[in-house]
């Protein structure tokens, strides 16, 4: 007969057939392990999103006004990352972290949105 052990740590398996870990912890251990890289990945993402939203935010507070892209890049607002793009039947370009928007106008100038319920 074959002996099983537990893909984490090793230790024989008693019990179903099926059983791949030894207890709760080494399975955690073992899929959050395998899962490690693609986690920091999306994490650092995710944080640089969140990051975005909240400076929109924070110079947004009532819902539309106009900056400078001097202000937004002082604060630390990265403007390659972004959740979604809505585009305009005029062909203007909004570019949304989550509910915050802005859309690019001449002269450096950035106009802060917060989305509508129609904008999808």
């Amino acid at each position: 007969m074959e002996t099983r052990t537990c893909k984490e740590c090793g230790q024989k398996l008693l019990g179903r057939k099926d059983q791949k870990f030894c207890s709760d912890y080494c399975r955690n251990t073992f899929n959050n392990r395998q899962n490690e890289d693609a986690n920091n990945y999306v994490r650092r993402i995710n944080n640089i999103l969140r990051k975005n939203r909240r400076i929109l935010e924070q110079m947004n507070p009532k819902g539309k006004v106009t900056v400078d892209g001097i202000r937004l890049a002082e604060e630390g607002f990265n403007f390659h990352y972004f959740t979604n793009v809505y585009t305009t039947q005029k062909g203007s370009s909004y570019y949304f972290c989550y509910d915050q928007g802005y859309l690019k106008m001449e002269n450096d100038q950035y106009m802060l949105v917060h989305k509508q319920d129609y904008v999808k």
